[in-house]
Order: structure tokens, then C-alpha cells, then sequence
């Protein structure tokens, strides 16, 4: 059994949904970061960066902080998402560190500035935004001749990058310009298992569908 402390943000959403596309079993437990419940001493024992999220696997007794470590734990715990070896496994997490180094953090700070703080820093809005749509040209040449990020199989790069994507509404990027973006982002959209693990904690905001 895995304990699973989340919330709903993209880096959330990313375990959730990856312990559903598995079928491992886990109970979730909410960290409500608006309130400040990261920052208690409880969870820093768990998550010594006091982020969300982090797991504790009692099977193992495995305690992991960090989205992405947590990524490949799991895949390699259910020997799903991630090749065992060669390329394959070499170019998934290629673009899962591409993620973690780019998409995840340029676009926290679209969000930051372009949805929170509009008018605070006409500097940071436009350097934020113009990276936030460059790496959305780098994933749209990507996948302009590749089903998914690591070229044919939906992987732990795609569970990473897909909630960060799912706000592009947020980012005020259009999907419509970036024709293999939309494709994809809307193929994992209607994953059943995407539907369940963006819900968990449970939540009114809804995957957003362009047209």
C-alpha cells in the first residue's frame, strides 16, 4: 500500500494519475498548500522540501519526495511507463528531465505572473510567456512525427507533461497553433485513468477540452 500526499497541481496530478495508469494500490491524503499543511513538521519528515508531493510505499518502506523520482519509482515498481533498457528508456527520461527542468518550472512562472500577479512585472510576464511558447514549439516539432514524447509509446514523460499542458487556459496559450500538441494533449485526455488521477483530491476545477 502506497500513501500518497498530494494536491491538485500539475506536479499533483502527475502521481495521481500514474498510480491509477498502474493499478498500484494507494490512499490518497490531501496537503492543502493554500493553508500552509506543507509546512508542518508531520509532513516535513515525509517531504523534507515541504512540496507535494511525496509517497510513503509500505511495502517497501520507501519514503520519496520529487514528482519525477516518484515517476520512476513507480514504473519501476509496476514495470509499466518506463522501458527497462537501450534508447527507449534513455529517451523517456530525456524528455521527463525536459519536463522537470523547463515545462514544469517556465510555466509555474506563467502562472505566477501571466494568471496571479498580472501587472506586477510587464518584464517577467513577456520572459515567461516567451519561453512557456517556445517550449511549447519544441514539444509540437516533437511531436510532429512521434505518437508521444519518447516517439511511440505513452510513457512517465507523457504522465509528467500532460497536467502542465492541461493548464494551458491559465498560460493564455492557444492549443489551435500548436496542431500535434492538441492532438495529444486531447488523446490522454480521454485516458479513463488521466479522468480519475486529475480528481484526486477531489475537485471542481474540470480538464479543460479545446474545440
Amino acid at each position: 500500500m502506497i500513501d500518497l500526499y498530494t494536491w491538485g497541481t500539475p506536479n499533483g496530478r502527475k502521481i495521481s494519475i500514474m498510480l491509477e495508469e498502474t493499478g498500484l494500490e494507494y490512499t490518497p491524503h490531501s496537503i492543502n498548500i493554500g493553508d500552509g499543511e506543507q509546512n508542518t513538521e508531520s509532513f516535513s519528515k515525509i517531504s523534507p522540501n515541504n512540496k507535494i508531493p511525496a509517497i510513503v510505499d509500505h511495502d517497501t518502506g520507501i519514503t520519496l519526495m520529487e514528482s519525477g523520482a516518484i515517476l520512476i519509482y513507480l514504473a519501476e515498481k509496476s514495470g509499466k511507463f518506463l522501458p527497462s533498457g537501450g534508447k527507449e528508456r534513455l529517451v523517456t527520461l530525456e524528455w521527463l528531465m525536459w519536463q522537470m527542468g523547463g515545462i514544469g518550472p517556465m510555466l509555474g512562472q506563467v502562472h505566477h505572473f501571466v494568471k496571479f500577479n498580472k501587472g506586477s512585472s510587464e518584464y517577467a510576464e513577456k520572459r515567461y510567456l516567451l519561453e512557456g511558447l517556445r517550449l511549447y514549439k519544441v514539444m509540437d516539432q516533437r511531436l510532429s512525427d512521434n505518437e508521444y514524447l519518447n516517439g511511440k509509446t505513452y510513457s512517465i514523460a507523457d504522465i509528467a507533461t500532460w497536467p502542465w499542458i492541461a493548464r494551458y487556459d491559465w498560460q493564455t496559450i492557444d492549443l489551435s497553433g500548436f496542431g500535434n500538441v492538441l492532438r495529444w494533449y486531447k488523446d490522454i485526455a480521454q485516458r479513463p485513468q488521466v479522468k480519475i488521477g486529475w480528481n484526486i483530491p477531489r475537485t471542481e476545477q474540470k480538464i479543460p477540452l479545446p474545440m
